[in-house]
């Protein structure tokens, strides 16, 4: 069995606005679903990732923001059939609707970090919707409290999980390489449809503006076709920065996402495909980078929690970092450098939620990735005696897990009260 291939097609999927509002809003359809009417309440719980996630991020097709207002439009009339891209599409009376009902909000204690417990009510009915471990995965399901689903809230307990924990256990980047060097078509097609969605908002962004406009603006100076390396280089990370510009500010455009998210998706694909581009690379050339990329950021994500106080911007660059390497004809050794360099130049950017300076983070992330690959061609990448830099690759994600689960737990409690403290 192709493991790799079955999580590139549970991971690349297409995602309406940013993934935490979306798994909320599907969360309160479902809920709603199993009402059977429109709740005249709705009561969430959930963690404080998922919180920071949904506070400032902009929701398609509307002015709303935060959980609370994405579980109420879910409840007041979203599809669970569309998954991810629940809000993709809202109407007027749907819109309303949400900002009618009222919605209670609690953070929970001892939940993973990826957790929504939707409660939803209307006289003497109720029912009881929970995702957890993943962005669409029910773990529970209770209708007039009968408990009609009920599987481990923690992502210990789900398929995906188990392959994680198999990327965990045995990929090196070197094993990652081997795989995307022999890769089977449907993983490379996978991966070229991803670019093709995420290139779509990046376009669409540099003539529109949205948020800050850092990728508009960025790329200002350079225009729509690069005339040298360097300006491809800095063209792809203005497009990246552009396609999450729009993605914040709730573009009704999708995105194609990896390990749940949409601005790791836009960091893995728009600034390669801007390189290939220009470098007039081969389609199996470009597609096995892609591949290269979105594994490296699957393998990453698998070592820390899904949502976490460590950028996630940041960690898919790392990704980028090397295919740019693979475009330009670098092997493991220039790839293995790239990495070892990101490792000792972002390590410790925050994540304080989805909102509009995501797309600073990603511009700057890109143009690392940019760096690295370049002092990579000319041999130089730091030692282990720097700071958390490994000797290898390997080494390095070691330590970057051990970053993320041990020490960035105080510092993801001191974001949120932070952020709760300035709405208070």
């Amino acid at each position: 069995m192709d493991t790799y291939l079955n999580l590139l097609r549970k991971e690349l999927r297409p995602a309406m606005g940013c993934t935490e509002p979306a798994a909320s809003a599907l969360a309160g359809a479902k809920a709603a679903e199993l009402l059977g009417v429109k709740p005249t309440s709705l009561t969430v719980v959930t963690s404080r990732d998922m919180v920071k996630n949904a506070m400032g991020v902009g929701l398609p097709n509307c002015s709303l923001k935060g959980i609370q207002a994405a579980v109420a439009l879910g409840a007041c009339g979203g599809a669970t059939s569309k998954g991810l891209s629940i809000l993709s599409e809202l109407s007027d009376d749907q819109i309303a609707c949400a900002g009618a009902v009222p919605v209670g909000l609690s953070i929970g204690t001892d939940i993973p970090s990826l957790y929504i417990k939707v409660i939803a009510k209307h006289d003497e009915l109720s029912s009881v919707a929970i995702i957890s471990g993943e962005h669409d995965r029910f773990s529970y399901l209770e209708q007039n409290g009968k408990e009609l689903l009920n599987l481990p809230v923690d992502t210990c307990g789900t398929v995906l999980a188990e392959e994680d924990e198999r990327l965990v256990g045995a990929a090196s980047l070197a094993d990652l390489l081997e795989y995307v060097k022999t890769a089977p078509q449907e993983a490379l097609d996978l991966v070229l449809e991803a670019q093709e969605t995420n290139m779509a908002i990046a376009r669409h962004s540099l003539d529109h503006s949205y948020g800050l406009s850092v990728g508009r603006i960025a790329a200002e100076p350079i225009g729509k076709e690069p005339k040298s390396l360097a300006e491809a280089f800095c063209l792809g990370s203005a497009m990246a920065a552009a396609a999450s510009d729009a993605r914040m500010a709730g573009c009704p455009l999708p995105v194609i996402i990896n390990s749940g998210s949409g601005n790791q998706g836009i960091t893995l694909t728009v600034p390669v495909a801007v390189v290939a581009s220009y470098l007039k690379s081969s389609k199996e050339t470009f597609a096995r980078a892609l591949l290269l990329g979105q594994m490296i950021g699957l393998g990453l994500t698998a070592r820390k929690n899904r949502l976490s106080a460590l950028c996630g911007a940041f960690t898919a660059a790392i990704g980028t970092s090397c295919s740019l390497v693979y475009l330009l004809g670098g092997e493991l050794e220039e790839m293995d450098r790239a990495f070892n360099t990101m490792v000792g130049n972002l390590t410790g950017i925050i994540c304080d939620g989805a909102k509009m300076t995501c797309a600073l983070k990603i511009y700057s992330c890109v143009e690392a990735a940019n760096l690295a690959c370049k002092l990579a061609f000319r041999g130089l990448s730091p030692g282990n005696e720097s700071g958390i830099v490994g000797k290898t690759s390997r080494e390095s994600m070691d330590f970057l897990s051990r970053i993320s689960h041990e020490g960035m737990e105080e510092t993801d409690k001191t974001i949120l009260s932070i952020m709760l403290g300035k709405q208070s």
